[in-house]
């Protein structure tokens, strides 16, 4: 099986991308290391190596790197669409200095193969049709986006460098994700991106459900377990530098995606209030998947509909995790 025995580096084990990917590399067998930096992980994989480190500093990615094969890099300064509007700049410096120690590090350790997360902010607007892979530099992204899009395209010139451009190479693969959703993602008002944060309006039986833009906007969404399977599976598959998006590859308009959490948790007739005041970002992203099922033969598994079922029915099942990031309890949207 692919990864057993491997010794493979998990960068950001505390966030939703880090903990899928932890939890699928133990399943399948390897020696798993797992960074923790300013929150201690919702939850401890029995077999993981768990470290403290700030990526930041050049001597922590230099500790972890050390001795591992693989490593995937879900380490990163995120947040939801207050945050990008009232501090865009939160995003780019942090990002940049880790993204820039911690590849040196993995190429001075000899790393065989390391796996980034790029961003479908980086794109251009391509109107309703699905952006594709190569479109990345066909003009800037959305000013919205603009700071976090040109920190990810960094990210990118990086990886294509450290791939093909020294005497020794590496092979740093970028998946380009859409909104990812599901069990251990941030429900907290001011970090959650928007599914997350209809999915505790709903359950929490708001009253009235604000929805923050016009409803409108469309969106790719892809569940975690999903994506983790393809993190795996398209980093063993690569040997250079091969952008690939991954998503669901359908476009929801956020009423249609509240509309669908309302049946599926029994939310009958809720009265709806839309608030163009509050920040939401571009109209709409849609999502080319054909690269990813073309070349890696990857394509997702879980539909809308049963990925926020299990999402709501992990919520209600884990109330002790959820305490631990002050769910409920927070300040109210």
């Amino acid at each position: 099986m692919p990864y057993r025995g491997r010794r493979v580096l998990v960068a950001g084990a505390t966030g939703l991308v880090g903990m899928g990917v932890t939890r699928l590399l133990v399943e399948r067998g390897a020696r798993v290391r797992a960074t923790v930096h300013s929150s201690e992980p919702l939850l401890r994989f029995d077999g993981v190596e768990y470290v403290e480190a700030d990526l930041t500093r050049p001597e922590d990615c230099r500790r972890v790197v050390r001795d591992m094969d693989h490593v995937f890099m879900a380490a990163a300064n995120t947040s939801g669409a207050a945050t990008i509007a009232g501090s865009p700049l939160v995003h780019v410096t942090p990002n940049v200095v880790m993204n820039a120690l911690f590849l040196d590090a993995c190429y001075q350790a000899d790393v065989g193969k390391v796996l980034c997360l790029g961003s479908t902010t980086a794109y251009p607007d391509t109107g309703d049709r699905p952006v594709r892979e190569e479109e990345l530099f066909h003009g800037d992204p959305y000013d919205v986006y603009y700071p976090v899009g040109w920190m990810k395209r960094h990210l990118e010139v990086l990886a294509r460098m450290y791939s093909e451009k020294l005497k020794r190479r590496m092979c740093v693969q970028v998946i380009r994700p859409s909104n990812i959703y599901g069990p251990f993602d941030d429900f907290r008002w001011k970090t959650s991106h928007v599914l997350a944060a209809l999915i505790r309006k709903v359950i929490e039986r708001h009253e009235p459900i604000e929805v923050w833009g016009t409803g409108n906007d469309v969106r790719d969404v892809i569940y975690i377990d999903d994506f983790a399977e393809a993190c795996l599976d398209i980093l063993e598959k690569s040997e250079t530098y091969d952008p690939v998006n991954v998503a669901l590859g359908k476009g929801y308009r956020v009423k249609e995606m509240l509309e669908v959490l309302c049946e599926e948790d029994g939310y009958v007739a809720p009265r709806i209030v839309f608030n163009p005041a509050k920040p939401s970002m571009i109209p709409v992203r849609r999502v080319s998947v054909e690269k990813a099922e073309r070349v890696f033969g990857f394509r997702a598994k879980t539909d809308l509909r049963e990925g926020v079922r299990k999402t709501m029915r992990w919520y209600r099942e884990n109330g002790e995790i959820l305490r631990r990031r002050g769910i409920p309890g927070d300040e109210r949207a």
